[in-house]
């Protein structure tokens, strides 16, 4: 499948130039520009270079780690799979955290339950032990 760099590196300038900083609390699943990436690193979808994530730390009004989800469904102990408000089941990607700026967060969709938020972030304790 061919990537698409060029359209990702024009909005990637917007966010950096133009894009205000939302406000965000740990917990929270957002619709977040990961864009376009190299190889199997994990990539956004759409014009926008779209992709929900967990805010799983917020280390100040700039940055946080995120954790990229997925409606495909997949077991073992790189995945955590919870539901998100009813929805259909959405997966965690533990070995796609990364450091994300919050100027890639778009939209908010909701809250991981709280039971779930602590057991995601057990499992990725256990999984960097």
């Amino acid at each position: 499948m061919k990537k698409d760099f060029q359209s990702w590196h024009k909005e990637k300038s917007v966010l950096h130039e133009d894009k205000i900083r939302p406000f965000f609390h740990e917990r929270e699943v957002w619709f977040a520009s990961l864009g376009v990436n190299v190889g199997f690193e994990i990539d956004g979808k759409h014009e926008k270079f779209m992709r929900p994530v967990i805010v799983l730390r917020k280390f100040n009004n700039e940055t946080l780690w995120g954790l990229p989800l997925t409606k495909n469904p997949k077991q073992g102990k790189y995945y955590f799979s919870f539901s998100l408000a009813d929805r259909e089941i959405s997966t965690a990607n533990l070995s796609q955290i990364r450091l994300i700026d919050s100027k890639r967060l778009q939209y908010k969709i909701g809250d991981m339950p709280e039971k779930d938020f602590t057991e995601v972030k057990e499992k990725l304790r256990q999984l960097l032990a």
